[in-house]
């Protein structure tokens, strides 16, 4: 379901951003794109920024230079709070769930701004995760990794985003579960979801992105559909460990 070649406005743009942490220049000069409906995925080695990339989006940090629009609206200076509520949602690192309490009370969290969230809020994450429905009485915590990755992918889609945005999904999982997690994030995506997945993992992210970008020392190195970069033999090199 891509949107790659459209001329709308993407969903999310950011321009020529250059973002620092005190002295050091950390992204320089980012330019980068998601169109509604599309997947894209973010990669790039330890320290290449992919992190620092996904809190400018989210505004946990501000750039020195350039802009980020989302959904037709600069929001550059604009709050975390402002734009979870405009309608980006995260699926965090290590997916960070609230493990003393049950699957159900983890995703109504995610439907706060929502009032708790509504039948139909309910019955559509259900749909996606009918294990969610049996588990919902039981401790996060107490869980598998790849359910816990439902559990975090539930909770974000209860916030009913425009956006989802996936900071290394793959972290932690062993290699059996990370193929079942991108399958649930495919899943996800099939379902009409527009996402942003940072990860380090290039096979398994470009096996199912529409479009892909590579990041090096904060600065963009390779971008394109996610078929030819996994062609691309200076990716492969660098990122695929060929």
């Amino acid at each position: 379901m891509s949107a790659a070649g459209s001329t709308s406005e993407p969903l999310l743009r950011l321009d020529a951003v250059d973002t620092y942490y005190g002295p050091i220049h950390i992204l320089q000069n980012l330019c980068l794109e998601v169109h509604a409906g599309e997947l894209v995925c973010l990669l790039g080695g330890n320290a290449s920024g992919k992190s620092t990339t996904l809190k400018t989006v989210l505004g946990l940090v501000q750039p020195r230079n350039g802009s980020v629009r989302f959904a037709g609206e600069e929001v550059t200076h604009r709050s975390t709070s402002y734009r979870i509520r405009r309608g980006m949602a995260i699926v965090p690192e290590n997916r960070r769930l609230f493990a003393p309490m049950s699957v159900l009370e983890n995703l109504q969290m995610g439907a706060y701004l929502h009032g708790g969230g509504s039948k139909e809020d309910f019955d559509r994450v259900y749909d996606l995760f009918p294990l969610l429905y049996e588990r919902r009485s039981q401790l996060a915590g107490t869980l598998s990794g790849g359910e816990q990755q439902m559990v975090a992918m539930g909770r974000a889609l209860m916030a009913k985003p425009k956006l989802l945005l996936m900071d290394e999904p793959s972290m932690g999982l062993a290699p059996i579960l990370v193929e079942r997690s991108f399958e649930i994030i495919k899943q996800v995506h099939d379902a009409g979801v527009a996402m942003l997945i940072v990860e380090q993992n290039a096979n398994v992210s470009l096996a199912i992105a529409d479009r892909g970008y590579v990041l090096s020392t904060g600065r963009l190195v390779l971008e394109g559909k996610a078929s030819e970069l996994a062609e691309d033999e200076d990716l492969r090199k660098a990122y695929l460990g060929r």
